[in-house]
């Protein structure tokens, strides 16, 4: 029997950085991981994903060239050479986070853990005690419950792509669908984005999922709505989506599934140890991480709520902090987180939606400053994507409760946007910002 301080089930974001800020604390640690580090994040997520997005942006500047004056002759895109070179920069990223976990004393478990009770972890035939457990073990794709889905593949597999297919159909309308939409058909794949409405990205602003789409379809990504998922079947010529109102959808060589994720606990034994769930699967939490039995906690992914790497680090950390760092109340705020979707262009939000900001204030009570512009860049190019801005304030000081931002720089622009939402600022302090110019970020700074 291994005794330590702490234990941390799964090496992904969130466990890592728990981990590691507690050995820095002078915790005694184990981080046990079965696959490789980093988990989700940095092997078939954010860190891949932002490969294939910059790799797509390229795509696009080069199309926009001609605008600049600039006489191009590309050869085409090498889809496998990209991912020969993505890969082995992730096995680098693997080996970094083993040589950090080394650096701070932190043991390293290779294998899979299970709960024996509250104290105790289980990898193979070995035992791991500690009084703190920290489950981390985030999240996985699901494929729909329809005959054939097996045919098709998840996000995971999109990183698993030898080559780039010609036709392909992404189904789905959350971020991990319009991002994947973007990429392939910015590197040439025929696209179409299934959608089982006629709405994408419903979690954030309605503004932001409309100008989606409107882009997208104007990249030339077909969109197949109110496409509600019945069968995958493979043909002579491909495979072909039948959906509930008898369209036949296809030929496609490849289907790529993004209709959500579920909570990585299988074979945890969350029953052996007290750990209860919700009814979506996702392990159950209070403010301060505490699952339902006291010493065990769990962050990022595997509670469902804002499944975001940042997030789960910030979580981690703080937990961390609280439990060898000596700050009692420490703990996440979920509240005004920002995030961004890396679309083609990519999107970027913070604060409530202008729909939430009316339930929760009243209509009275909200003003919405809005913006659309053709950015100063596509003035020159022959592809014309619109920049759309709003900015939802609330009470007569107009105090900002949301910025939602579709449009060139959005990433970026959104990070030193949200410490002004969390900070509290107000329309008149964004008005005596002086703008930079010329840039989209200064409309924010100057909307009427």
């Amino acid at each position: 029997m291994s005794e330590f301080d702490l234990i941390v089930i799964g090496g992904g974001s969130g466990g890592l950085a728990a981990g590691q800020r507690a050995a820095e604390h002078g915790a005694r640690v184990a981080v046990v991981e079965s696959h490789r580090l980093g988990g989700t994040c940095v092997n078939v997520g954010c860190v891949p994903k932002k490969v294939m997005w910059y790799a797509a942006d390229l795509a696009e500047g080069l199309r926009d060239a001609a605008g600049y004056g600039f006489a191009l002759s590309v050869g085409g895109h090498d889809w496998s050479q990209l991912k020969e070179k993505r890969d082995a920069y992730i096995l680098r990223l693997n080996d970094i986070y083993a040589t950090n976990l080394a650096k701070r004393g932190v043991t390293l478990v290779r294998g899979r853990a299970g709960l024996l009770d509250r104290r105790t972890v289980a990898v193979a035939d070995t035992r791991l005690t500690a009084p703190h457990i920290i489950i981390a073990t985030g999240g996985q794709p699901v494929l729909p419950d329809i005959p054939g889905s097996e045919l098709g593949i998840t996000s995971d597999g999109f990183f698993e792509l030898p080559e780039r297919p010609r036709r392909v159909a992404v189904v789905g309308s959350g971020y991990i669908a319009v991002e994947l939409a973007g990429i392939f058909a910015a590197l040439g794949s025929e696209t179409s984005l299934v959608l089982r409405t006629g709405a994408a990205l419903k979690q954030f602003d309605a503004m932001l999922g409309e100008s989606a789409l409107k882009i997208l379809g104007e990249e030339g990504v077909r969109i197949d709505a109110h496409a509600v998922p019945e069968k995958l079947a493979r043909e002579a010529q491909g495979l072909r989506l039948a959906v509930r109102d008898g369209r036949q959808l296809g030929p496609f060589d490849c289907v790529v599934w993004a209709v959500g994720r579920a909570s990585a606990v299988s074979g945890l034994g969350l029953r052996s140890a007290g750990v209860g769930c919700n009814a979506d699967g996702f392990i159950t939490t209070d403010k301060y991480q505490v699952t339902s039995t006291a010493g065990i906690y769990a962050i990022g992914d595997v509670t469902g709520r804002a499944q975001l790497t940042p997030v789960a680090i910030a979580a981690g950390r703080r937990l961390s902090d609280r439990l060898f760092g000596g700050k009692a109340d420490r703990h996440l705020d979920y509240h005004n987180i920002p995030t961004v979707v890396f679309g083609h262009p990519p999107i970027g939000t913070v604060g409530l939606t202008e729909r939430a900001a009316r339930e929760d204030y009243g209509d009275d009570n909200v003003t919405v400053f809005k913006s659309s512009f053709v950015p100063m860049y596509h003035q020159l190019t022959s592809r014309k994507p619109r920049c759309d801005m709003k900015l939802v304030t609330v009470g007569p000081e107009k105090r900002v409760v949301g910025i939602h931002v579709i449009g060139p720089g959005a990433d970026e622009m959104m990070q030193g946007f949200a410490v002004a939402v969390r900070m509290g600022a107000t329309k008149a302090d964004l008005d005596d910002t002086v703008a930079i110019h010329p840039t989209c970020a200064e409309e924010l700074v100057t909307l009427r």
